[in-house]
């Protein structure tokens, strides 16, 4: 490990790794906001070591040194509470999340370069128990970080060698300093190695550490999507439609406006199956999936729920005519000429329509609202779209008790 991590040094800095998923970049930065005791039991230790050795030298470089990473530790700890109070009060954009992890990253560079000069500083002078409590600082901090932001490898690598150059620096430079005592300076040039030694060695954990993160959290977030993700058109599935569904309601409450759902159906779908076989249906599923994506806006959601049948959750909807003119949008996209594997293939689609919260707040209530409207669209011949009456919505009643 010792000889990877020289010959890395000697090689310079690596080619930047692969972007990573969103999901996993930002886990990988909350984690960093997880763990308040490290940082608060930290800057105690610094405060109580500061306080020694100024009590004992009335140094007044190690007392502001001390002092300010007092101050920085209460900014810190201030800090990750008003993450957590932003992350609570809504889900957290790309940029937004890239600004808290430069003012997480601020924080613990300007602690590491305190502890470095607090280190340079008693390892100025010829107090052996005070180089210990410096040193044995130097370690603790770097353990810790290794152990704790190592995900976050920028931030972990330059605070670790914002503390533990100048110590490195301050121990080679006492090592030439006139002394009586025998093998001084022999001394201090393998302390300073010893501690160059495990900065390297903590280098190329935090490398492995970091790894073992992005492809934890990388499979992780794979699996979980797997789970919520039709395998074939990638479409959301029934449990993630659940999910993006009680989103939607609840905006649509908070602006006094409707939901719509589109039940679809593809009419002329068995007949693609029989002629040209599953690998052609296959094909055209996923063209379907394309088409109804490229028709809808960001906030609504397309799903696949089996088969040739798709619900789409249309949000914020003011009145019916606007479901509707969706609907006709969706027919007429789906309803164009499609070529595949060498073949011009045709199909149609039918919609039944159901609106909460006038038929209902349940998913499960309105899909069979919408099922019932289906089936009437169904008998009244190809691509056409029916809403929900009160009919269906007593039939769906029946259907989901």
């Amino acid at each position: 490990m010792m000889r990877r991590a020289v010959r890395a040094l000697l090689k310079g800095p690596p080619p930047p790794p692969p972007p990573l998923p969103d999901a996993v970049y930002c886990e990988l930065v909350e984690a960093l906001f997880a763990m308040r005791l490290p940082i608060a039991g930290m800057g105690v230790l610094f405060g109580v070591a500061g306080a020694m050795i100024f009590m004992e030298h009335r140094s007044v470089i190690v007392g502001l040194i001390t002092a300010a990473a007092i101050l920085v530790t209460i900014a810190r700890l201030a800090l990750l509470t008003a993450y957590r109070r932003d992350a609570h009060q809504a889900a957290l954009t790309i940029d937004r999340v890239k600004q808290w992890e430069w003012r997480y990253a601020a924080g613990s560079y300007v602690f590491a370069a305190l502890l470095g000069a607090l280190s340079a500083a008693v390892l100025g002078t010829h107090t052996p128990l005070n180089h210990l409590v410096a040193v044995s600082l130097i370690f603790t901090f770097g353990a810790g970080i290794v152990s704790r932001i190592g995900g976050r490898p920028r931030i972990c690598v330059t605070s670790l060698l914002l503390a533990t150059v100048p110590t490195v620096a301050a121990l080679a430079l006492h090592a030439r300093t006139r002394d009586a005592g025998a093998m001084h300076a022999e001394y201090f040039i393998i302390e300073a190695l010893l501690v160059t030694v495990v900065t390297l060695l903590s280098l190329e954990s935090v490398r492995h550490l970091y790894r073992s993160d992005v492809e934890h959290l990388t499979a992780k977030h794979d699996l979980a999507a797997l789970v919520r993700q039709d395998a074939l058109t990638g479409l959301p599935n029934r449990l993630l439609l659940r999910e993006r569904f009680q989103n939607s309601l609840s905006v649509t409450a908070s602006e006094d406006r409707q939901l719509a759902v589109h039940f679809l159906d593809l009419d002329g779908f068995k007949i693609i199956n029989d002629r040209y076989g599953h690998p052609m249906g296959d094909a055209v599923l996923r063209e379907v999936s394309a088409r109804l994506r490229a028709t809808v806006r960001s906030v609504d959601t397309v799903a696949r729920i089996g088969g040739d049948e798709f619900i789409v959750v249309q949000e914020g909807v003011l009145h019916e005519g606007e479901a509707e003119m969706l609907a006709r949008r969706i027919i007429k996209q789906l309803s164009a000429p499609y070529q595949l594997m060498g073949e011009q293939i045709r199909i149609s689609v039918s919609i039944g329509i159901a609106m909460a919260p006038r038929h209902g707040l349940d998913l499960e209530h309105l899909t069979a609202c919408a099922d019932a409207a289906l089936y009437r669209s169904k008998r009244g011949g190809k691509a056409q779209l029916y809403f929900c009456t009160a009919e269906d919505v007593a039939e769906a009643g029946r259907a989901v008790a």
